[in-house]
């Protein structure tokens, strides 16, 4: 059975390697992801693009997007990847797809792979309010929508116009906000989309007011959450169908914050932010976030959900 695979997996290797001469964007081999997200762990994956354009990006997948296992990674700001080796294809959006442009009416569009901080800057420099919470918002647009990301009683959600996405087979489609049921942290768009673009509407106001808000939120920000270490943010979503809770309570409440496995713990000044404190394997984390989840549920009945993304 293994001797199957192996084979099926160096045609698709071979037959890669000869797409990649017919287009100008890199495409790797056993390309190595640890330093490819903040939590710095991770192994290898088989194969590795990075597409220029959306020429290329389409011309790939309908190549090879059909029954092939691809993940697509943005930022890698909320992701745990396995240090084995991924058996499938990772597609990051190269820096052709982080424009941004504005249009009339206040309207921005900016490309996927984007950061949401300059996402907010942008807005900023333009005079146009409502892109304040992006400022403290770490990962891109494209991981943004994917999870309708949000905080301090904003969300993606609340500023999108539309969204403009290529389909595995490789065609492109525009969908509007108001035909994607987006809830708490997800929507209901399929998981095999990519995400090109996004029009978001804004308002006009001062952009000393505009500024003042992003101080603000960033102050509130840097005064409860870690900076400068390697997490990947929040765990776990906060259990809003079951208490009223937020979900870092819940885990001071039912785990003790020295708690760890290797070199991954807890952080004293958000027990809903994990660290690698040093050289965590993904097992380590993997670990630690299952204790803390069976420990949550033990203690308090609550099932909790992850947010950050898991690659393996």
């Amino acid at each position: 059975m293994d001797e199957t695979v192996t084979k099926i997996n160096i045609m698709l290797v071979d037959e890669i390697k000869k797409f990649s001469n017919q287009v100008n964007s890199k495409i790797y081999f056993n390309y190595d992801l640890k330093k490819s997200n903040w939590f710095n762990i991770g192994g290898k994956t088989k194969v590795f693009f990075k597409p220029e354009s959306l020429k290329d990006l389409m011309s790939f997948l309908k190549e090879f997007g059909k029954n092939n296992k691809i993940y697509i990674l943005g930022a890698g700001s909320n992701t745990l990847i396995s240090d084995n080796t991924f058996d499938g294809i990772v597609i990051k959006l190269a820096k052709n797809f982080s424009n941004i442009s504005l249009l009339p009416n206040d309207i921005i569009v900016a490309g996927s792979a984007c950061s949401d901080k300059k996402l907010s800057e942008f807005a900023l420099d333009n005079g146009i309010s409502g892109f304040e919470f992006l400022s403290c918002i770490p990962g891109t647009i494209g991981g943004g929508l994917k999870m309708n990301a949000g905080c301090f009683k904003r969300e993606f959600k609340d500023i999108l116009v539309s969204i403009q996405a290529v389909n595995i087979q490789g065609e492109v489609i525009t969908i509007p906000a108001d035909k994607v049921l987006f809830q708490y942290r997800s929507n209901d768009l399929s998981e095999s989309l990519i995400f090109l673009s996004a029009s978001f509407k804004g308002q006009k106001k001062e952009k000393n007011k505009i500024e003042k808000k992003i101080i603000e939120l960033r102050n509130k920000k840097d005064s409860t959450q870690p900076t400068k270490i390697k997490t990947s943010g929040s765990t776990f979503k906060n259990p809003i169908n079951q208490t009223n809770k937020k979900v870092w309570e819940l885990i001071k409440e039912s785990v003790p914050l020295e708690t760890s496995f290797g070199d991954a713990s807890i952080s004293s000044k958000h027990s809903n932010f994990f660290v690698n404190k040093n050289n965590a394997s993904f097992n380590d984390m993997k670990k630690l976030i299952e204790f803390v989840r069976e420990s949550v549920e033990k203690k308090t009945g609550i099932k909790l959900e992850k947010e950050i993304k898991i690659l393996e």
